[in-house]
């Protein structure tokens, strides 16, 4: 990703008129301060809790507010609306149905991940996005990482080679089998899992199948994949790791050469060099021209760079939203159809005992 100057919000000329469902803590932190550098009019918050919903229609600069997002979408008659809700009693996702309520009024869609519970509920979306010919985008943060969008352009350089193998860290549990049909009990995973499993199918394509391994002391395990291009990848789900630990790891290997992102911000390009001759090298360092490159942010100035909502995706993804949206133009990250493949992932787990092989896609 190429630095680029950015626009603040009173910069723009054009903008989409959009409406927000969800006035919760997450929304407050990290979305609705996005719109302080995109091309957003925000024209009412919805929340069932109307304190909340007027909070934040006065922190972020509503006009109005409402506790019912039927007659926000009615009265506003929004181009967009933004949805950051949370689960019903029963585990399902609540933004899915909300989703559905919004195309269903002619509305393109913005939502927080995870799209959705099942894959049944997935393709529910996609058909009604094609019969109303509206988007969704489901905000795939770890995809817009400025570190994850270099290591794709980096894999997909000709000099790096096929992408082979990849390794991801992520620390996430999962409940013993036997209780996996019990949708609330599985709410950790589906609420994380669109971290990797959108790291994993952005830079390696669709999975054909996979197992894994589970440990039943913190609930981690580590899963063996292999992708439709042949290439292999393992998760390593490091339930357990203490709270003070970097929490995730990725490294791509190609043709002699691979790639490393810690912490997902510190990104370390190992191009192809030969190794000292063993046995008569005196140094370690290797010529210039193939040396290692290595990135990381600096956090002493005022940049916007240095922001959580920059380095984590926040506002490159709702950028991305409103720059399709304003063209009519349908998202290309972030998509209903990565979100399918998400899914597949996580119904895998939930359906696939530890040691078996799960067909992904066959």
């Amino acid at each position: 990703m190429v630095d680029s100057l950015l626009k603040y919000n009173f910069e723009y000329k054009r903008k989409l008129k959009v409406c927000f469902i969800g006035a919760g803590g997450h929304s407050f932190r990290n979305i609705y301060p996005t719109f302080q550098y995109a091309p957003i009019d925000l024209l009412a918050v919805c929340d069932k809790d109307e304190d909340k919903a007027i909070a934040c229609a006065r922190q972020f600069g509503a006009n109005n507010y409402y506790t019912n997002h039927h007659e926000m979408l009615e009265h506003e008659c929004p181009d967009a609306v933004f949805i950051v809700a949370s689960y019903y009693p029963d585990g399902r996702v609540q933004a899915t149905d909300l989703a559905l309520d919004a195309l269903n009024a002619g509305i393109h869609v913005w939502m927080e991940k995870p799209t959705a519970a099942s894959v049944e509920e997935v393709q529910q979306l996609m058909d009604k996005s094609k019969e109303k010919n509206r988007y969704v985008m489901t905000g795939l943060k770890k995809t817009f990482f400025p570190a994850i969008e270099k290591v794709k352009q980096i894999i997909s350089s000709p000099d790096f080679g096929h992408p082979s193998s990849l390794y991801v860290r992520y620390p996430q549990d999962m409940p013993a089998f036997q209780d996996r049909n019990d949708l609330t009990k599985m709410t950790g995973l589906l609420d994380h899992i669109s971290h990797p499993g959108s790291i994993i199918h952005y830079l390696m394509g669709k999975l054909d199948h996979l197992s894994y391994e589970w440990e039943p002391i913190n609930g981690g395990s580590v899963t063996m994949m292999r992708f439709q291009s042949g290439a292999v990848g393992t998760m390593h789900m490091t339930a357990g790791i203490s709270g003070s630990s970097p929490l995730e790891r990725l490294e791509v290997v190609g043709e002699g050469a691979n790639v490393v992102v810690e912490n997902g911000v510190k990104l370390t390009y190992y191009r192809k060099a030969k190794m000292p001759t063993y046995g008569r090298s005196s140094s370690f360092l290797v010529e210039d021209e193939v040396a290692p490159l290595h990135w990381e942010p600096e956090f002493s100035l005022g940049q916007l760079y240095n922001k959580n909502i920059f380095y984590l995706g926040y506002v490159p993804e709702v950028l991305h939203f409103c720059e399709h949206i304003l063209s009519n133009q349908p998202p290309k990250k972030g998509t209903l159809e990565e979100s399918l493949e998400i899914i597949k992932l996580f119904e895998a787990y939930r359906y696939t005992p530890s040691g078996k092989i799960a067909a992904i896609n066959d």
